[in-house]
């Protein structure tokens, strides 16, 4: 039998590593990209479409599936994997997120956050331990500890306050998981550093996280609008205070030159919505950078997005008809982009995992940033 959570180190080149998590159901290799499948669903992507992009793992969103259709629901009909027809891992966030997104519809408290919802302006209490029951519900096999993510410009001792609390939460959070037993012995359970951008707080964090105790470790309250090289600064160190033995695993992350930034600092799993909310928006990810589509250069122009990409879309669609769809409003044109920008990310963290193992990663990385940025 496969086991519950098992995560090797097969290489490393400087602090960059590849690797593999094994799980009860499949293999997640690292460093790991995570389509996001916030509602049951990573948008206008068929499951099977996105394993065939090489997607070994996706997210789904405790918050948003409380919501609609219930996790109780979910967990009648079989568990989230059966209800949307992915049979490999999924992580789920906690929760936590929406209580920075949705700061006007909550309130917060030592107990949880009360929330009022987006929806239809029902009132929900989500605490450590309802996120870790619905979590459980869901049948997710990567679950989050429940966080509050304060942005990196709020008042230092609010950061501080918001930091000390998240780790209150986690211990309750690690309690009220390991009290699913049944859950507990297939799944893993994740805890989330924070502290913004200050290296004391973050050490504090790590250190709390640490003494708790938990299968795999997150970098959060980044990529909240601190621009990119604020959020390096902070990968300068934060990553290497968390246990060696462990993923990492950096939240909410990020554009492709986030991705190769971060990995050259040891982390080692990702998740970002821009692959599938820009495909929607006409955006397509290449290796000589980004594409709008919607720029009328491309109505007669014949080539693939890109001629060194192996995604189907590309072998198969030209520029001027992306274009066209795009324009026109046609839900295939979302539907081909998102494909092809999450094949784009695949291949971009199959690249990193192979010069990694290699030893070339730091001429993998220049080269990548040189093209991309062109």
């Amino acid at each position: 039998m496969a086991p519950r959570f098992q995560f090797r180190v097969a290489a490393t080149d400087g602090l960059a590593r590849t690797g593999e998590i094994a799980m009860r159901r499949g293999t997640i290799r690292t460093p790991a990209f995570m389509p996001v499948g916030t509602a049951a669903t990573v948008k206008a992507m068929k499951p099977e479409t996105v394993r065939a992009t090489g997607a070994d793992i996706i997210l789904g969103n405790t918050y948003h599936l409380m919501l609609r259709p219930g996790a109780e629901r979910v967990a009648r009909l079989g568990g989230l994997h059966r209800f949307m027809n992915w049979d490999r891992p999924i992580l789920t966030d906690s929760g936590g997120y929406q209580v920075m997104s949705l700061s006007d519809l909550r309130k917060l408290t030592e107990e949880g956050v009360e929330f009022a919802s987006h929806i239809d302006g029902s009132r929900h209490m989500l605490t450590p331990e309802r996120s870790m029951e619905i979590q459980r519900l869901l049948g997710s096999d990567i679950v989050m500890a429940f966080d509050e993510c304060p942005r990196a410009d709020r008042p230092m001792a609010e950061i501080e306050a918001s930091m000390e609390l998240s780790m209150r939460w986690a211990g309750r959070s690690r309690a009220g998981f390991d009290r699913g037993e049944e859950h507990a012995e297939r799944s893993a359970l994740f805890g989330i550093q924070q502290g913004a951008l200050d290296e004391g707080l973050r050490r504090r964090s790590a250190d709390a996280l640490r003494d708790i105790g938990f299968d795999g470790y997150a970098i959060g309250g980044l990529a909240v609008g601190e621009g990119q090289d604020a959020m390096f600064a902070t990968l300068d160190f934060a990553p290497q205070m968390l246990p060696d033995d462990a993923p990492r695993y950096l939240m909410g992350v990020g554009k492709p030159d986030d991705l190769v930034g971060a990995v050259a600092r040891g982390v080692d799993m990702f998740d970002c919505v821009l692959p599938t909310r820009s495909g929607r928006n006409g955006q397509a990810f290449t290796w000589s950078g980004a594409l709008n589509l919607r720029n009328a250069r491309f109505a007669e122009d014949l080539e693939p997005l890109d001629e060194a990409c192996e995604c189907s879309v590309c072998s198969t669609y030209s520029r001027a008809y992306l274009h066209h769809l795009i324009k026109a409003g046609e839900i295939l044109g979302a539907m081909l982009t998102s494909e092809h920008n999450i094949a784009f990310y695949q291949q971009l963290m199959e690249g990193m995992r192979k010069a990694i193992s290699i030893g070339k990663f730091a001429t993998f990385r220049a080269e990548f940033l040189s093209s991309y940025r062109r």
